[in-house]
């Protein structure tokens, strides 16, 4: 079977390579030169299954409030007559229960769990290199009251067999050294052992060339204007190299996933959140982290990649501008001369920005459409490279006609039909 993959970020890429693995011809259209180039480029680099948890929870609309006066504030709202922003903004809230919350990150950690364990074997079946660490997740706490409110998400984590540790000053100090000289400012923190960290951008180009290897071919610099339709499924994808065919198509467009398949009566709730990163040369390794630090206040993971510090973190709703904005850096600034004074060179920083496509819920969409031979694989949100090995290898079964090792429950568009408990009915 040919099978037509739009977008060639970590999610399209990986899915190209189990495609092909699993005996298909793949082609893979994307606007950009090379793979990885939009959000893929320079995300935070944590692979961070036990991280995994929606924006929208109980108390996170007066934190919203309370981060919005903050001076290095962790979230940006940026006033817009942008209906879908709106509208993606009310049915957040309305996922922001005791009840909803649960049930979202459940059905994250699910797919997270499942990518990571891919991910395992997917290096282990292939050697593939991209400054991955296993390391472990460190989550720090500036306040007793953060720490003390980690109850739900420790009951979620045990439900799901995920292993984690409670930490005093000088037991995250074990794992991360260089937080000694900055220990006081933290009260205590929750560690993630199972958790990896990796360079998504090496890991997209490296398995690109794998997937070429195995037949896939890539068309880059090819723009995608939209789908024809007849007969009830997919005839083809209307693109600045002229129409091309295939057999079955997947969308993986991220944040421009909703205009393409709004014409066919699909709508996804899926709206870019800005989010930045700053590259740090280190300037001496025994000042910087071993693997990823979370700092819960400002909302901000600083990550070690290879010979580099990744910062990545904020929110910022301002519909698809990619903007560099100041005051964003001055927060990624802060957060890794806060936590590693010593550790890395600021001053030769490489700022980036990209849009996180982001569901109401937290939750991706996966799966197939009322169109039998168009699939879906969006809304991963800060979560792409985290979920891009599970989510790949789950979709590759699903086209081809076999059931996925995971539990699609709860993962598709169909629980945005009007009627569903967990997103239109509060």
């Amino acid at each position: 079977m040919h099978i037509l993959i739009l977008g060639s970020g970590v999610i399209g890429t990986t899915t190209a390579y189990y495609l092909a693995r699993a005996g298909h011809q793949v082609t893979v259209v994307d606007r950009q030169p090379g793979p990885a180039l939009e959000t893929s480029y320079a995300n935070a680099g944590e692979v961070s299954p036990g991280y995994s948890a929606p924006w929208a929870g109980p108390g996170v609309p007066m934190k919203a409030i309370q981060w919005m006066l903050m001076h290095h504030s962790p979230l940006v709202i940026w006033p817009m007559r942008d209906m879908a922003m709106w509208r993606w903004g009310a049915m957040m809230l309305r996922n922001c229960t005791e009840a909803r919350y649960r049930t979202n990150k459940g059905r994250m950690v699910r797919l997270a769990e499942y990518s990571r364990d891919c991910l395992v074997a997917l290096r282990a079946d292939t050697g593939i290199q991209y400054d991955n660490r296993a390391q472990g997740t460190v989550q720090l706490f500036r306040t007793q009251k953060q720490l003390d409110g980690i109850g739900k998400d420790i009951d979620i984590l045990k439900g799901y067999g995920v292993p984690f540790e409670v930490l005093d000053r000088d037991g995250y100090c074990r794992y991360e050294p260089a937080l000694a000289w900055v220990k006081e400012k933290f009260v205590g923190a929750l560690r993630l052992p199972g958790d990896e960290t990796g360079d998504c951008f090496k890991f997209t180009n490296t398995i690109a060339k794998m997937a070429t290897d195995l037949g896939v071919k890539f068309r880059f610099d090819t723009t995608i204007d939209g789908l024809n339709h007849a007969g009830g499924q997919i005839t083809g994808v209307r693109t600045s190299a002229g129409t091309l065919t295939a057999d079955a198509y997947l969308v993986a467009l991220g944040s421009y996933s909703p205009q393409l398949v709004r014409p066919l009566g699909i709508d996804l709730p899926v709206y870019p959140v800005k989010g930045y990163s700053i590259t740090v040369p280190i300037t001496d390794a025994k000042f910087a982290p071993e693997s990823t630090i979370m700092d819960e206040t400002h909302k901000v993971a600083v990550t070690r990649l290879g010979d580099r510090i990744r910062v990545g973190g904020t929110a910022e709703l301002a519909g698809f501008s990619l903007k560099l904005r100041e005051a964003r850096q001055s927060t990624l600034n802060h957060v890794v001369t806060d936590l590693f004074p010593k550790g890395g060179d600021v001053s030769k920083a490489e700022f980036w920005c990209g849009l996180r496509p982001m569901t109401p819920d937290g939750t991706p969409i996966l799966g197939g459409t009322h169109l039998p031979n168009l699939y879906l694989s969006t809304g991963h949100g800060t979560l792409g490279w985290t979920m891009a090995a599970g989510t790949g290898r789950a979709m590759a079964d699903l086209i081809s006609g076999r059931t996925p090792d995971i539990s699609m429950e709860g993962l598709t568009v169909e629980r945005y039909r009007p009627g569903h408990f967990d997103t239109t009915r509060s």
